[in-house]
């Protein structure tokens, strides 16, 4: 058993060098929201092993919040560029190419691409994947690589108490 966490970035500036929407830093309540979430889960007993995210600055840097309240070891950490504008045949591919042994793997990433991904894979359906959203599911597989073609179930939707 395998256990998914899709996680939107949080709340990003609005005020950013040159207009490049890659480098775009999370504003202040995207930092409490990331830290706030990490701590929610972490209380909730739920368990992450792995992170892959966005290697764009504000799903990395919110990735780095959950790392450093799940303790992830620096090896178990992967930045994966294509995760930026993904499209959700783009996260059945990274997914399914996992090597990992790890059970509890977290992905960040972006909108619209993380909605649609996460209304793909099973029968919940969410109308937008809000800053800093949580979409866990469990996947009846022993390898991330059966991952399209395993079972899954929506386990739980969880986001900051604030929607944007």
């Amino acid at each position: 058993m395998k256990n998914l966490f899709i996680i939107r970035h949080a709340k990003s500036s609005t005020n950013f060098l040159n207009n490049n929407d890659f480098e775009r830093p999370l504003n202040e309540q995207g930092i409490k929201d990331a830290a706030l979430m990490a701590k929610k889960l972490l209380s909730k007993g739920i368990i992450i092993d792995g992170i892959v995210t966005s290697t764009a600055i504000r799903a990395a840097t919110t990735a780095n919040y959950f790392a450093t309240a799940f303790a992830i070891n620096k090896n178990n950490f992967w930045n994966e560029p294509t995760l930026y504008n993904a499209n959700k045949k783009t996260f059945y591919t990274i997914i399914n190419n996992w090597q990992f042994t790890l059970n509890n793997i977290a992905i960040f990433s972006h909108n619209p691409g993380i909605t649609h991904f996460a209304n793909s894979v099973t029968n919940s359906k969410i109308d937008n994947m809000p800053p800093c959203g949580v979409f866990a599911i469990k996947i009846n597989c022993n390898k991330w690589q059966s991952f399209e073609t395993s079972e899954k179930k929506f386990w739980f939707f969880d986001c900051p108490e604030k929607i944007w």
